[in-house]
């Protein structure tokens, strides 16, 4: 891929500074607006019934997140997606914790193929459980047994590939080795740290900001990828910065820092994509 574009992307959010409607985890949610403000657009959070319908009416991008479900959540997510989709507002679907629970399943095929999100993000572990394959879970974690690696790339690529073909949107399995596909094209990308990992919230803040990489750019596929490359640089800065006794708590706040500070030049200059 021509990483040129993926620095537009970038850009084109700043200018554009979308609104984006979250029902996000509400362990994750204030994370999830930060990280949203720090690219340059505007969250919006709500999971009401009586509220989404009117609060994503105003937004141009809907951020779906299974991460602590319960019935109201579920109610408010089904009336905010049928407004979304009826408005063609850019819709992010992350299945959270897929294959852990009947309910975390059920919940995201139902909206997977009622309301035809542009865009799926997960782990390995959750989009085999969103397309019927085996998969072994460890909760909201990816299973090292799913993990993509270098060594199965191939085989991870091709099984992306044909869930986007078969859903008819992009798909996108992030994890030590991110890969994107819409079908007709695919991506690695290698940029991220393990850290990243190891506080809650790096997927969910991801999945918050992506609506607004789809809202401001008409190809979903390079958003997505443009979206998931600066998450993995700003890690990669974030790491860089740490020092003495800096720990998870400082690798959290640099890396919303470098979220804000990033330019759509050093996303060219520092995306490590390539086609597959």
């Amino acid at each position: 891929m021509n990483t040129e574009g993926l620095g537009t992307c970038l850009d084109n959010v700043r200018k554009a500074s979308p609104l984006v409607h979250c029902i996000t985890n509400y362990v994750t949610v204030n994370d999830c607006a930060n990280a949203v403000l720090a690219i340059g657009a505007s969250p919006i959070m709500s999971d009401e019934p009586d509220d989404v319908e009117d609060i994503t009416s105003i937004c141009a991008g809907l951020d779906l997140n299974i991460g602590t479900l319960n019935h109201r959540s579920i109610d408010g997510m089904d009336h905010a997606a049928a407004k979304a989709a009826s408005l063609g507002h850019a819709i992010v679907l992350d299945p959270v914790g897929a294959g852990a629970s009947k309910l975390r399943t059920e919940t995201a095929k139902h909206l997977l193929d009622t309301y035809h999100p542009q865009l799926v993000r997960g782990n390995m572990s959750e989009i085999r459980a969103l397309g019927g394959a085996s998969a072994s879970t460890r909760g909201v974690d990816v299973s090292a047994a799913d993990a993509a690696t270098e060594e199965n790339l191939s085989e991870a690529a091709a099984f992306v590939a044909g869930l986007a073909k078969a859903w008819k949107c992009t798909v996108a399995v992030t994890g030590a080795i991110d890969i994107v596909s819409d079908g007709k094209r695919t991506s690695a990308i290698r940029n991220g740290v393990s850290l990243m990992g190891r506080i809650t919230g790096t997927g969910c803040m991801l999945s918050a900001m992506l609506p607004a990489f789809l809202a401001a750019n008409d190809d979903v596929y390079v958003a997505s990828v443009a979206g998931i490359s600066m998450m993995g640089i700003c890690g990669e800065k974030a790491r860089s910065r740490m020092a003495g006794e800096d720990g998870t708590g400082s690798f959290r706040t640099y890396l919303i820092d470098a979220l804000s500070n990033i330019q759509g030049k050093e996303l060219v200059a520092s995306a490590k994509v390539a086609d597959l």
